[in-house]
């Protein structure tokens, strides 16, 4: 028999994210956008809650904890607050977990340790490339094999908070294949550019960051000779997509219900107009849809199956769900949800935007 019922563990941490998000981020979120940048102490305090360290394997000070779905299940809360603060607190993710689920045993030894640290660590991934129709299974961006080293040459953009990161994990062409590289951002041969002016998630940075010949040693390629399963990580990133999308649609299925209850036209609360109640149970629906879509996807990956077909059918429906959500539940407030004193229109913004942001998220 299913269960669909979160167990005590996950009740508890989805209980503090929500606190979290409800309490410091809720409160935050709109001049972070403005102002392009997030508060320190929301950083810190997000950091803290120990999600990532949690999943960690114990031999390299984690709790050896990790689950895909508990994962997903949080993320979708941290979302729930504001999509930009939750990639600026899984930041980190991005590196850590593709390690922890490809890297060679000495890479894990060198870098594994430091996301269980106090601190939020100063890392990266590159991996979205500025072109029409891109395809993160064909990359422009090359990774040429040079004796013992490998020579990068290619351009990335939204590369989140590059000017601050020590260590960027670049995705690469080796030989047809997506390879990720471990790369020191100080290395000869990188330049990163000015701040990208985006449609959301203005609260943190991204930015276009050019590799020119920039040599690293054999070593630094993810998982070896070998390389990584890169198709595991690409499920690994849509599934927090995913996540973060449910987070999205409920925060506007949430604000869209309690704004038409307490609007009243015409001696009745807007709510009670059929189309109205109509669309508001459609985007309920949808939230349900996809957070059982999001929860199969994340359930596969924990049984260590090829998640891939579910994953993708799952961000397919994704990318159209989250933006039509969001587009009613601005219709919903009427002109009000045009005005920026109100929050759907910086959903809508950010849910446009989640069909091309592989790799900006994992779990």
């Amino acid at each position: 028999m299913l269960d669909f019922r979160l167990d005590d563990e996950q009740q508890m941490l989805t209980d503090a994210i929500h606190r979290f998000s409800e309490e410091m981020v809720r409160k935050t979120f709109r001049e972070a956008e403005e102002m392009g940048k997030i508060p320190a102490d929301v950083l810190k305090a997000g950091w803290e809650i120990g999600l990532l360290p949690t999943g960690l394997p114990e031999a390299f000070g984690g709790l050896g904890e990790y689950s895909a779905v508990t994962s997903a299940v949080a993320m979708e809360e941290f979302a729930w607050g504001d999509l930009a603060i939750t990639m600026a607190i899984m930041r980190p993710n991005l590196v850590a977990i593709p390690v922890m689920l490809c890297g060679t045993d000495e890479q894990k030894a060198e870098y594994l340790p430091m996301f269980a640290a106090e601190g939020l660590p100063q890392v990266t991934s590159a991996l979205t490339e500025p072109m029409i129709q891109f395809d993160p299974r064909n990359l422009k961006t090359t990774a040429t094999k040079d004796g013992d080293n490998y020579v990068i040459n290619g351009t990335k953009m939204m590369v989140l908070n590059a000017n601050d990161s020590g260590l960027i994990l670049v995705y690469a062409n080796d030989g047809g294949e997506t390879q990720g590289f471990l790369v020191p951002a100080a290395s000869d041969g990188i330049t990163v550019g000015d701040r990208e002016k985006l449609m959301g998630i203005n609260a943190i940075e991204g930015n276009r960051v050019t590799f020119e010949n920039v040599t690293v040693s054999a070593s630094a390629k993810l998982g070896g000779d070998a390389g990584c399963d890169f198709d595991l990580i690409l499920n690994h990133s849509r599934v927090a997509l995913g996540a973060a999308a449910v987070g999205i649609l409920r925060a506007g299925t949430e604000y869209a219900v309690e704004y038409t209850k307490q609007r009243v036209q015409f001696g009745k609360p807007v709510a009670q107009n059929q189309s109205i109640a109509f669309m508001l149970a459609e985007m309920a629906t949808d939230v349900d849809q996809l957070r059982m879509m999001v929860w199969e996807a994340a359930w596969e990956l924990d049984q260590g199956k090829d998640a891939t077909r579910t994953t993708t059918v799952m961000k397919y429906h994704m990318d159209d769900l989250v933006v039509k959500a969001a587009d009613q539940a601005l219709q919903a407030l009427g002109g009000y949800g045009y005005i920026r004193e109100y929050p759907v229109e910086l959903w809508l913004r950010n849910a446009r935007g989640m069909a091309t942001f592989d790799g900006l998220l994992t779990l």
